[in-house]
């Protein structure tokens, strides 16, 4: 008889509707009150046809308190027989899943966003904590009255105070000319700490105006010049002449080699502090010596791929891959040279024995085959194509090399796009001081007053935005322009431009360089003193850069 009544499931073929009664009696209030946790699992237990569990002694309160959450008798599911919901006879879709697996999947995610938190080297939770590889001594406190150098770029600035920021609008015509002398001139400004009205302070004003200059080159002002990775949607449509034209893009070519070759005879000499070579692929960061703890000339170049890597060393030129560990080195370095190549060959194939010397102390050395040499260079073209495109591809040029370098840019055919909507055009070549060729050019500013909702009602929010390729220098002006402007209280949300955050990498350095030394070297670069001594700091923020500046009473608290 019992097959005869309607919706009867045997074999607990059709679970559905159990599971939903099971779902909805902890809803109920009075049944959940009323009801015996015991009784209830019986009878769940009777109808899925599973073996009675009792329930732990610990498992309920007091018994004159409420009751405990209720253990979930599906939860273990080993001694649980063969169902006939889990054979394929059953109707697809109605397996339960263990509740274990969900806990187990999240703890897996737990652990991959830590591996990615260490190596990203963020400050999150803990600002106070750096990239694992930096010693406790070379960690910068979140709390200080100083900012860690970041070289990278920004592209934009948010910043917002409880103060206003109208003494940024609407320079008159004088202050904006006091501005570009101040910037020619290399003028140094020393404010107060505190500036009791900063709309009446033509001093701060002009100041302002000095902090958002930077150089161009090429200066084409319907196009966007930066930045120039991945920039091919916002150039679609924009008129490109020399696309189709060779004679123009010879032209285009050889000023744009005049003004490089003038950046770098400015940055050799001392008197430019650093500059950027921005390509449709990658980014150069070009420093003087005494910038960022080392006492040569440095390129960083990112991202790089192997293709790039070996058209570098054909050409004779030394580099190392910071990032990159291999063999247990401690950097991997190459060579132009024949003898450097032979060198690295020789390192590679000795560490190669070695790692197979244990079979032989074994005697299995006849029976396991190992790999040959073209499988060993396979593997490790695989290693080096992988990297490609990413932060560890970075490319570290020190010294001499970086004039070879120099003129590898110049005469290197794939350094402009051949099809796309930068097709010959040149890199953008951006430096916070003049140079042949360069063009004037203004970060975009203005501010933004906003009502915003507290629980007594509204109060008054004051936003300053920059816009424009932010280099480090314009970074630490502005920052010290606002510490006295706002009484040393403000916030501010930096935005970077990805493939240039690397550049905050702490490369090997050769030995300690005397600050007053490099200051007094430096001292014609056109920078201020404070940036200056700024940018003399090792960069200690890793493959991460500064997203979040807070100060407070004169001291700042960042993130990155």
């Amino acid at each position: 008889m019992a097959l005869s009544v309607p919706d009867y499931s045997p074999s607990f073929k059709k679970p559905p509707e159990t599971l939903r009664l099971r779902r909805k009696k902890p809803r109920s209030q009075g049944t959940v009150a009323s009801a015996s946790p015991e009784a209830a699992a019986r009878r769940a237990a009777l109808v899925a046809g599973l073996p009675l569990r009792p329930f732990p002694a610990g498992g309920r309160g007091g018994s004159g308190g409420p009751p405990a959450a209720r253990r979930n008798p599906f939860a273990r599911l080993e001694n649980r027989p063969p169902a006939a919901a889990d054979t394929p006879d059953g109707p697809p879709g109605r397996q339960q899943e263990a509740p274990g697996l969900f806990l187990e999947s999240k703890q897996e995610n737990d652990m991959l966003w830590e591996e990615k938190f260490a190596e990203s080297a963020t400050v999150t939770e803990s600002p106070k904590t750096l990239h694992i590889s930096l010693s406790e001594s070379d960690i910068p406190a979140s709390e200080s009255t100083e900012l860690p150098v970041d070289w990278s770029i920004k592209t934009r600035l948010l910043f917002t105070s409880s103060q206003p920021f109208t003494w940024a609008d609407h320079l008159k015509a004088q202050e904006e000319a006091q501005g570009l002398v101040q910037h020619c001139r290399a003028t140094e400004v020393t404010l107060p700490q505190s500036i009791q009205d900063p709309k009446l302070s033509t001093e701060l004003r002009c100041a302002f105006q000095q902090s958002l200059i930077y150089w161009l080159h090429p200066a084409l002002s319907w196009l966007p010049l930066f930045p120039r990775i991945g920039a091919d949607r916002k150039m679609a449509g924009k008129t490109s002449p020399w696309s189709n034209d060779e004679t123009l893009q010879h032209i285009l070519m050889s000023d744009w080699s005049v003004s490089f070759t003038s950046l770098y005879n400015l940055l050799k000499t001392k008197l430019c502090p650093y500059f950027y070579v921005c390509t449709y692929q990658f980014t150069i960061l070009f420093r003087a010596a005494g910038l960022a703890g080392n006492d040569v000339i440095t390129a960083l170049i990112s991202p790089t791929t192997r293709g790039l890597r070996e058209a570098m060393k054909n050409e004779g030129i030394e580099f190392s891959l910071p990032l990159i560990k291999e063999n247990g080195h401690k950097k991997k370095k190459v060579s132009g040279t024949s003898l450097g190549d032979g060198e690295e060959q020789t390192i590679s194939d000795e560490d190669e024995e070695e790692s197979f010397s244990w079979l032989e102390e074994m005697g299995v050395h006849d029976k396991i085959k190992k790999p040959d040499i073209l499988s060993l260079k396979l593997r490790k073209e695989k290693h080096e194509v992988q990297m490609d495109h990413r932060p560890e591809s970075v490319v570290l040029v020190k010294g001499i090399n970086t004039f070879t370098l120099l003129n590898f840019l110049i005469n290197c055919k794939s350094l402009v796009a051949i099809s796309g909507p930068q097709a010959g055009l040149p890199p953008t070549l951006l430096s916070p001081i003049a140079f042949r060729g360069a063009a004037m050019q203004m970060l975009k500013a203005r501010s933004v007053n906003v009502k915003t909702q507290v629980h007594s009602g509204y109060k008054d929010q004051f936003s300053l935005e920059i816009t424009g390729p932010v280099m480090p220098h314009s970074l630490h002006s502005v920052t010290m322009l606002l510490r006295s402007s706002q009484s040393g209280s403000f916030s501010s949300g930096l935005y970077t431009h990805e493939p240039t955050a690397v550049f905050n990498i702490h490369p090997p350095v050769d030995q300690v360089l005397d600050k007053k030394s490099v200051r007094k070297d430096l001292a014609n670069c056109g920078l201020h003193p404070k940036t200056l001594d700024h940018l003399t700091q090792i960069p200690l923020l890793g493959k991460s850069s500064l997203r979040h500046v807070e100060m407070s009473d004169y001291i700042y608290n960042w993130r990155s």
